[in-house]
């Protein structure tokens, strides 16, 4: 399997947000998207998922399957006056649902030790985990992840990192726009966005030399 992108481009009036955007990505690999506040790294993950439309260029999924891309945004769009296991009927049946929360991804995310929690009630890490389980409900091949960690706390960083692993390891490609250092460890290629470009940018440990390239 392979994600192929092949040059992206979208301006915002006359700012040119992205400009000509290509890479390839391959199964078991996270990709990650780096770049300062501001300089398309979400706009790239929402023009892959399908929320915005570029102005030129295409994507691919190896065999054309683009309903195996799934959208972990910044925020969380969950029903505020739903539960978790309400939330997630949405997306599963019963019986999906059932094997997910003993053995699955539901499990692996620790949303089963809060289904009857209403989210507006819910800490944010609560949230970003079952907005992830949600979004892999259709067992997707590429996932689009959005500064999935900001602000958790430890604990639910580990969960989420935890999940990341194992859907590598599970073939699944993982682009990830993020800001991390910890997450930017997970990545096995990187890239920056600047002034609508990209770079490829190899991490080597060194946070003050990427702070500099990002400027």
């Amino acid at each position: 399997m392979k994600l192929e992108i092949k040059e992206l481009r979208k301006t915002y009036g006359k700012k040119v947000v992205l400009d000509g955007i290509s890479f390839t990505a391959k199964e078991g690999t996270c990709i990650g998207i780096l770049g300062g506040n501001g300089c398309g790294k979400s706009t790239l993950l929402s023009i892959l998922a399908g929320i915005v439309r570029a102005d030129s260029g295409s994507f691919t999924v190896e065999g054309g399957e683009k309903t195996a891309i799934s959208y972990v945004p910044q925020g969380t769009p969950l029903l505020e006056e739903l539960s978790a296991k309400d939330n997630l009927m949405l997306w599963y049946d019963k019986g999906s649902l059932k094997r997910e929360l003993e053995s699955g991804v539901l499990k692996l995310l620790g949303v089963d030790e809060f289904l009857k929690v209403p989210v507006r009630k819910m800490s944010g890490g609560m949230k970003k985990r079952l907005s992830i389980g949600c979004a892999v409900s259709g067992a997707p091949k590429v996932l689009l992840m959005d500064e999935p960690t900001a602000a958790l706390d430890i604990a639910c960083k580990d969960n989420i990192y935890t999940y990341i692993k194992d859907f590598k390891a599970k073939g699944g490609i993982v682009l990830l726009a993020t800001h991390d250092v910890h997450e930017i460890e997970l990545c096995d290629q990187c890239y920056v966005i600047k002034d609508g470009k990209l770079m490829e940018y190899h991490y080597d440990g060194d946070v003050h030399k990427l702070a500099q390239w990002i400027k």
